[in-house]
């Protein structure tokens, strides 16, 4: 069985939203990801680290992130 959720993935001055879907079965390790997901995870943390934006958002939702004074 598998359930979708997001992931996020934060690099640098940026994050992504990126979606996933989680195995669930009887195992002592579930839920857990399928390789493919983590290659899809770590494919938009590179691209991100690169500055690559428009790699990264093939996958996800990318946010610039902005610090801001209390």
């Amino acid at each position: 069985m598998t359930r979708k959720t997001t992931k996020l993935i934060h690099e640098g001055g940026y994050a992504a939203e990126v979606p996933v879907e989680l195995i669930e079965d009887d195992t002592g390790w579930s839920p857990y990801l399928s390789p493919e997901e983590v290659r899809k995870l770590e494919t938009v943390r590179l691209a991100l680290r690169r500055g690559d934006v428009a790699e990264a958002a093939k996958h996800g939702q990318v946010f610039e992130l902005t610090p801001i004074s209390a």
